[in-house]
Order: structure tokens, then sequence, then C-alpha cells
């Protein structure tokens, strides 16, 4: 728990107190006038918000994350094909490349370096726990988006 002083202009007040109240576990907000008569005080007591990390063990392992892949030549020609190089092409490219490294496709293979490093684009993408494993993440979100998107 902390306190938090701000000194802003009266019309920033709301977006400030909003920001902190998503930033933060926030109290009470008390506003004062600033001693230039022309600013606010914003005074508040705070906790930082606690992310409950995610249970890894109840996320699908790659065989069942990627049961409904596409085939690794068909999938490659979609990556080759998007323009729109965003979330779902991010983790179609990263879900592909764990696919790889963990050798779930005859013939194609790759780093567990570079499967590690996509999911890690893929969580700081989506600002994830950055506590969990990030191939997992990948398989989570592969299975997920498979389920809404097939």
């Amino acid at each position: 728990m902390f306190d938090i002083r701000i000194i802003c202009e009266p019309a920033d007040t709301d977006n400030v107190v909003a920001a902190l109240d998503g930033a933060f576990n926030a109290g009470t907000v008390t506003v004062y006038p600033a001693r230039d008569g022309e600013r606010n005080r914003l005074y508040l007591r705070a906790d930082f918000k606690h992310t409950p990390e995610p249970d890894v063990t109840e996320w699908p392992n790659a065989t069942k994350a990627y049961a409904t892949a596409p085939e690794p030549s068909s999938e490659l020609e979609w990556l080759r094909a998007t323009e729109d190089r965003g979330r779902e092409w991010l983790l179609r490219r990263a879900a592909l490349m764990d696919r790889m490294a963990s050798g779930l496709i005859p013939g194609y293979t790759t780093s567990s370096s570079l499967a590690l490093d996509l999911a890690s684009r893929l969580m700081t993408l989506d600002g994830a726990v950055v506590g969990c494993n990030p191939r997992a993440y990948v398989r989570q979100q592969y299975a997920l988006w498979a389920a809404t998107n097939r």
C-alpha cells in the first residue's frame, strides 16, 4: 500500500482519477485546491493490482492445442500471403513455430529459441502475465482462437 499525491489542472482531474483507478486498486480520491489556487491536489491511498498468474497445468498441451491446425504448407502459404501482420498473424506464426519446435510436424523443424521468441512477442502484444511459460501461452491462445475461428 502507498500514498499518491498529484497536482493537475482542474480539467484533467476526472481523467487522472480514471487512469489511477485503472492502474491501481485505488481508494477514495480526495481533491483540494493547490497552493497556487489554479490547480488541484489529489490524494489517495493505493495498492498494485495483483493479477493472478494463470495455472499452466490447466492449459492444453501442444497435441491438444493444435489438433485442428491446418497442414503446415497451407499455414505457411497463408502467412506469406497475408498483408495484415496483426495479432492473428503473429498467433498463427508462433503456433506454427511451436508445432515445428515440438516435433509435431514431420519434415519441418525450427529452433526452440525462435518459437520462444515469437511466443514472447505475442505475450508482449497481448500484455500477458510475464511469469507464465510463453509457449504454453501460445497453445492456450491458439486453442481459444481455433475454437471460435474454424
